[in-house]
């Protein structure tokens, strides 16, 4: 008796296809919660880096790691950036990208380049331009999730709204741990002086009122 066994081979095969795309699936998920987001990091220096703001690098760095792992980290600068600038940005791990022109373009074009790369998945702009925008709307229409690292003033309403994350570099983002651990301390004892101010208050305010229904 012949039995056909051709179909049992095919439905076998379409089966283990599944399998191994389900599999596939299921480890480049693992991989993706391990290292979360691979991220491009893009600094618009001209903009940023500047003594009001008082930016650590280091910090915004610790602050991305938070989200994922930056993969590309660049300083867009201008030709009149100084060559301590150049060397600090280098010895924090970031490429310098030193334009003669106007660096808002070459960032954006840069930015425009990246979503189109496979091997990231979120774009960071450090910076308050609204110049950048076209280039973000790009980036979410491919799927890319963006995050805005900027400051006040003059930080674009429009370059908040359109990013999925937005962080605002204030005191906190600038101090030390130390010296935060300190400003803490000071907040919760202007509280705790204020708690007792209020319960001295009432304290009075009981012993008035006692006064009175005694007299009365």
């Amino acid at each position: 008796m012949f039995v056909n066994y051709f179909p049992l081979i095919v439905f076998g095969e379409i089966m283990w296809k599944k399998l191994e795309n389900l599999t596939s699936k299921i480890y480049e998920k693992a991989v993706r919660r391990k290292g979360e987001h691979r991220i491009a990091l893009l600094i618009d220096g001209p903009n940023m880096l500047r003594k009001e703001f008082n930016i650590d690098l280091d910090k915004i760095r610790e602050v991305l790691n938070e989200f994922g792992d930056i993969v590309i980290g660049r300083v867009y600068l201008n030709q009149y950036a100084s060559d301590k600038l150049i060397e600090a940005v280098i010895n924090q791990g970031f490429e310098p990208k030193i334009s003669a022109g106007d660096v808002d373009v070459e960032m954006a074009v840069d930015a425009t380049e990246l979503v189109f790369n496979p091997n990231i998945d979120t774009i960071a702009y450090v910076t308050r331009d609204a110049d950048f925008l076209p280039a973000i709307r790009k980036a979410k229409e491919r799927g890319k999730k963006v995050i805005v690292i900027g400051a006040e003033p003059g930080f674009s309403t429009a370059l908040q709204n359109i990013a999925d994350y937005v962080i605002k570099i204030g005191e906190e983002f600038q101090l030390d741990k130390e010296k935060l651990e300190k400003k803490k301390k000071n907040k919760f004892l202007k509280v705790e002086e204020k708690h007792k101010d209020n319960n001295g208050k009432n304290e009075k305010e009981n012993e008035n009122n006692k006064e009175r229904t005694n007299t009365t």
